[in-house]
């Protein structure tokens, strides 16, 4: 049977999004193609209609990790004034529930360690969604100079990334929110902005 481009193009994309999720619980190894396919509901055998290799798929998969937590920033400060923007997506990154559903969440400190050993197409491919990344938090920063402002990005978002990693070495544990809170505090104070009451708990994708 032929199936339409349509068609064609969106079990792509359901095999990008379940692959999205299940790498960044499992790791970019924890998880064969075989399994991909099958949570897709899909045959093994049809892999290679879809993706040259299996790099190609974590490549994408990667993306489309990192252009869903864009998104979610987005809908997190749509209607907020332009000096809170940051600390919204600070006090909501530095989470127990995204801590507690890396499945749904940064590509960064559930895969950043792995992607380093990666091919140079995939870490190019990273580096590129990671730049991306930095400069819609510079753009968060508002009345100082651009060169400062990114500068300020990379500092809040490596804090937030190394915050996410540690937190979650510790587990759900007191240890583990004392060090999301720490982060927190490190996160908004390098910068002096207010601290917003609450995040507003939704996932990242």
């Amino acid at each position: 049977m032929r199936y339409s481009r349509e068609h064609k193009q969106e079990t792509h994309d359901r095999i990008v999004k379940k692959a999205s999720v299940r790498l960044r619980e499992k790791g970019a190894h924890g998880i064969g193609v075989a399994d991909l396919m099958k949570e897709a509901g899909l045959t093994h055998g049809g892999f290679y209609a879809h993706f040259d290799s299996r790099e190609a798929l974590v490549i994408e998969a990667f993306a489309y990790a990192m252009d869903r937590s864009m998104d979610h920033w987005r809908k997190l400060t749509g209607e907020a004034v332009p000096g809170k923007r940051l600390a919204l997506i600070a006090e909501s990154y530095l989470s127990a529930l995204h801590r507690d559903n890396p499945g749904h969440g940064c590509s960064i400190p559930a895969l950043g360690a792995e992607i380093a050993r990666e091919s140079p197409k995939t870490r190019k491919a990273f580096a590129g969604k990671l730049d991306e990344m930095i400069e819609m938090m510079t753009d968060y920063i508002p009345n100082v100079p651009r060169k400062a402002a990114r500068k300020q990005a990379i500092a809040t978002l490596a804090t937030m990334a190394g915050t996410m990693l540690l937190a979650r070495i510790a587990g759900s544990s007191e240890l583990s929110d004392e060090v999301l809170k720490t982060g927190r505090d490190s996160a908004l104070g390098a910068r002096g902005e207010p601290k917003v009451a609450a995040a507003r708990k939704t996932k990242q994708s």
